[in-house]
């Protein structure tokens, strides 16, 4: 993947990681301008108008974000962060030694084939051996989390609990935040890309779903 060097690149860390890890966002933020200069730290969040220039393209973390400034404000170009380091030969990968693990693609990126490669081949980079479930890739099936507020709690933990069985390995790659608490609730073990990439344990911290979007929302509004 070619980063042009006019470009102005913008590093969008996403509302969820910055509730998550934020000390894993400035980690990134630092890797990415030592290696292409400047790149800003951007907070907006993506339901908000970036009111960025044409000649700017914004690094994304999270999947929701990269598909709506994608698609929602027309003089926005995006890139994930997993298309630059998948290609990449700067950033120092660990060693999984070929341990097991399923993966959980996320819903915004169902359409974005080039967003599934990506994940992939940062999973072989690390030594990990990727055992897919059946609905993967541009068939794979929600965690769950995209239901809340349309169903009960009750519901929604029971649909989280259907996908997280559908996962054949117990260790579960996932790029969402989000995800990594419907993949909990569900009874399997989250692995977040991020934590996976700079060797940390996975936390689930806030997951309860009413806690866990009243927090989200807090961020949004002042962000």
């Amino acid at each position: 993947m070619t980063i042009e060097r006019k470009e102005k690149l913008i590093f969008a860390p996403g509302c969820a990681l910055m509730l998550y890890k934020p000390d894993l966002a400035e980690k990134l933020h630092s890797i990415l301008s030592e290696q292409f200069a400047n790149v800003d730290m951007f907070l907006t969040c993506c339901q908000h108008d970036p009111q960025v220039t044409t000649e700017t393209r914004i690094i994304n973390v999270c999947p929701g974000c990269d598909k709506r400034f994608g698609s929602d404000y027309d003089q926005v170009s995006t890139v994930t962060l997993w298309e630059i380091l998948s290609e990449s030969d700067f950033f120092p990968f660990p060693d999984y030694h070929g341990m097991e693990m399923s993966i959980l693609d996320a819903c915004p990126t169902r359409e974005n084939e080039k967003v599934h490669i990506a994940i992939r081949k940062l999973l072989k980079k690390m030594n990990i051996t990727i055992t897919e479930p059946k609905n993967t890739r541009t068939n794979s099936t929600c965690c769950g989390d995209s239901y809340y507020g349309l169903v009960s709690t009750g519901q929604l933990k029971s649909l989280m609990t259907e996908r997280a069985n559908e996962m054949p390995a117990r260790e579960v790659v996932v790029y969402c935040v989000s995800c990594i608490k419907s993949i909990y609730i569900g009874g399997k073990h989250p692995r977040y890309l991020l934590d996976l990439l700079f060797s940390e344990e996975t936390l689930p911290k806030t997951f309860e779903p009413d806690e866990w979007h009243q927090q989200l929302k807090a961020y949004i509004e002042v962000h």
